[in-house]
């Protein structure tokens, strides 16, 4: 099993290899990176596709220390030196788009692209961080509670044949990894006024059915970036718009790489 020794974590990760152009996919919270095993499957014939677990998920070997997008942002760019990549497509999902973006404006130099799935700029309202944060200690303090975990993987997933196997991996994770990544996703940071500093291609997918982040999140990313390529507006589908209706988003992501500059 690949991992990376990048800013005291130890990150696993999955490499397409080839000579393709890199596209790294990053998760959501709640996540690993299997939720983009439809794309790593459908993309690596032409890409490099990349795929890693963040601090707190999946089987990265994390410190529990206190940390922030930020943070998670230049551990994609440890991750992409470790492989010797020098620039590259940011893929995310919600958390996973917090931190693309915040790469993209620590270094735009390395960020051929955007793909933004499911994701915003701001952070929640005070009474959904209020709710998220009641949801985040409940699961830190007792651990897997089924109840929870079902109303979580409808917010999320809202597939009845894909939820089973994302509550087996929750059962599976130290509850404990949830409070410093609860902080970093409840506590961060607005960057709404700095998206019009972004100048490479940005592409938008977002579930029409997403209870977590409304699809006008999408369009106003869209209206304030310089050079978006559209909204990718995915009918029926809820939070995990690329793991649910994968049929529908990846040709339109080919269709996005494919369009752009050698």
């Amino acid at each position: 099993m690949p991992f990376a020794e990048v800013n005291g974590q130890r990150l696993r990760y999955e490499d397409s290899g080839g000579d393709g152009p890199p596209v790294i996919f990053s998760h959501g919270f709640l996540m690993d990176r299997e939720m983009f095993a439809p794309q790593f499957t459908d993309l690596a014939d032409t890409y490099r596709i990349i795929t890693w677990d963040e601090r707190g998920f999946g089987e990265t070997e994390f410190d529990g220390e206190p940390f922030t997008y930020w943070d998670s942002a230049r551990d994609l760019f440890g991750l992409l030196d470790h492989l010797g990549i020098e620039r590259a497509v940011l893929g995310g999902m919600s958390q996973g788009g917090y931190l693309s973006l915040r790469a993209a404006l620590l270094h735009p130099d390395r960020v051929r692209a955007l793909i933004l799935i499911d994701t915003q700029a701001p952070p929640e309202s005070p009474e959904k961080v209020a709710e998220y944060r009641m949801m985040v200690d409940t699961w830190v303090q007792n651990g897997y509670v089924e109840d929870l975990a079902s109303v979580v993987a409808g917010l999320i997933i809202a597939d009845p044949e894909l939820e089973p196997e994302w509550k087996t991996k929750w059962q599976q994770w130290d509850p404990q990894r949830l409070a410093p990544a609860g902080s970093a996703l409840l506590d961060r940071d607005d960057i709404s006024d700095r998206l019009s500093e972004l100048s490479m291609p940005v592409m938008l997918v977002h579930g029409t059915e997403d209870t977590a982040i409304p699809v006008d999140r999408a369009h106003e990313i869209c209206a304030a970036v310089e050079d978006c390529r559209g909204v990718l507006e995915v009918e029926g589908a809820a939070h995990a718009s690329n793991l649910t209706h994968p049929s529908v988003v990846n040709p339109e992501i080919r269709r996005f790489l494919e369009s752009l500059p050698a």
